[in-house]
């Protein structure tokens, strides 16, 4: 059990460098300008933008995990 929790554990974490998909829209605005500046923009943005789901759902986590804690040592 242990070994297939492993190799599913690497098999999620190696998806993002397997997917290069973008948008459409985003997809068309690249390829059209020549600039770098505008691409290293947009990947910036959507780091930005996916930075806080996982701070509010690590946080959430951080509650619970606190609050289970200190009812196991009441």
């Amino acid at each position: 059990m242990k070994t297939k929790s492993i190799i599913i554990l690497i098999v999620l974490l190696a998806l993002p460098f397997f997917a290069e998909a973008q948008c459409s829209m985003c997809r068309a605005v690249l390829q059209n300008n020549a600039d770098q500046s505008t691409a290293e923009g947009i990947n910036d943005g959507i780091v930005y933008l996916m930075i806080f789901p996982y701070l509010l759902v690590g946080g959430i986590g951080y509650f619970i995990y606190r609050t289970r804690k200190n009812k196991k040592t009441s």
